[in-house]
């Protein structure tokens, strides 16, 4: 693994984790809006860390 590729999957660690507390937040203030933004964040997170996976399965192969 390369330290971009490190750099990528911690990013998108983090974005999934934004993307919880946002959307905890949102549901803790009632504000569905802001809870609707951490519940993207947080899929989109995921989705980048599976594609990540794929890449290095590819690799690997």
């Amino acid at each position: 693994m390369t330290a971009e590729d490190a750099a990528n999957k911690a990013g998108h660690e983090a974005q999934k984790l934004k993307g919880k507390a946002k959307e905890k937040v949102g549901s803790a203030t009632g504000d569905r809006r802001t809870q609707a933004e951490g519940k993207a964040d947080k899929t989109a997170g995921s989705l980048k860390r599976a594609g990540d996976e794929v890449k290095d399965a590819a690799k690997r192969s």
